[in-house]
């Protein structure tokens, strides 16, 4: 009865299958195995493109590591103020960049516009010695709010993005989750939208520790191998970082496990939204619920052993519940069902 987070589950089974099979016999290092080879041809095929894929284990090494490519030292990175970027990386963007800055835009629900992107960078000082120069967007999908930016609004930034001569790079830790919330096709919501570079998740959505960079721009790519290596996430074994990412597209197990983690956040939030004392903070779009209680009801929750976040400190009443590709549906409804309890008793006093 965990909501703390999606990163709190297990592997999907077809997934620890795939890796005890890769366990058996030999495999050539560092990326030269048949796994590793095989994703290029296989992420393709999903993207609808020729594309460029770089294993790495974790979320922060994908977002760092290409956004280092797209950012000299001297160079802005754009990027909403939620963003895991700016607040949960540990400076690691920074870092690998050499010294980049992010610059901050505020916008509802874990979005800004193109209007509000076109707004700062036309008073950035582009060209003008003395100011940090803009490089890069960063967008995440999706977002820190647990809402996805439409097709249509991540085109519109990518234009102004383009009229800088900026690079765009986007933070999929989520990116299943938004692919089955929009309906859309991965390639509608990257490439063909302007997007140059995706940080592919896996890891909160079955894998044990697999995500992806995923290069749509091909010249972007060119330093990223020796990046990757200098940053330590060139694996000696890769098969097995490999071999998670092949079975997670296989036959859309990716899809098939964002849809369920999609679908019990909308079974939890339909029978919370209306109870007495509580109200939603942003739309629910994903498999992210940020909502506030009563705190007698939260109390009350967490003494029967459900587990979730306060998300704005201790003495906050607005949670954060998430669910995952394996959140039990009696799960779901054991928590509905107290939280009734609770929030009734509140309403009859």
């Amino acid at each position: 009865m965990n909501f703390c987070s999606d990163n709190v589950t297990g592997v999907a089974p077809e997934i620890m299958t795939a890796l005890i099979a890769a366990n058996q016999g030999t495999a050539m290092p560092y990326g030269n195995d048949e796994y590793t080879q095989r994703l290029q041809s296989l992420f393709s095929e999903l993207f609808e493109t020729n594309v460029i894929v770089f294993p790495v284990a974790t979320g922060s090494a994908a977002n760092s590591l290409a956004l280092s490519v797209i950012t000299p030292p001297y160079g802005a990175i754009y990027c909403h103020n939620e963003s895991h970027i700016n607040l949960d990386e540990c400076g690691a963007p920074e870092f690998y960049t050499a010294g980049a800055k992010l610059i901050t835009i505020p916008g509802e629900d874990g979005k800004f516009s193109a209007d509000d992107l076109a707004g700062i960078l036309k008073k950035a000082g582009v060209g003008i010695v003395h100011h940090i120069q803009p490089a890069a967007v960063s967008i995440t999908q999706a977002t820190e709010a647990g809402t996805v930016y439409t097709v249509d609004e991540i085109r519109q930034i990518a234009e102004v993005v383009r009229a800088y001569n900026l690079s765009l790079h986007l933070d999929g830790a989520r990116f299943a989750n938004s692919v089955v919330s929009l309906g859309c096709t991965p390639a509608d919501l990257t490439w063909r939208a302007g997007v140059d570079v995706l940080s592919f998740g896996a890891t909160k959505n079955g894998a044990m520790a697999a995500e992806a960079v995923i290069f749509f721009n091909h010249k972007l790519a060119e330093t990223f191998a020796f990046r990757r290596k200098r940053g330590g996430h060139l694996f000696s074994k890769m098969r097995f970082l490999s071999v998670q990412l092949e079975a997670y597209i296989k036959d859309d197990l990716w899809l098939k496990n964002a849809a369920h983690a999609n679908k019990m956040a909308a079974k939890l939030v339909a029978g919370l939204s209306n109870l007495p004392g509580a109200k939603l903070c942003h739309p629910v779009e994903v498999n992210e619920i940020f909502i506030q209680l009563p705190e007698p009801a939260i109390e009350g929750l967490f003494a029967e052993g459900f587990q979730f976040y306060r998300w704005e400190g201790e003495d906050s009443n607005t949670l954060r519940l998430v669910t995952a590709f394996n959140t039990k549906e009696e799960d779901v409804n054991a928590f509905i069902k107290a939280a009734e309890s609770y929030s009734l008793v509140l309403a009859n006093r």
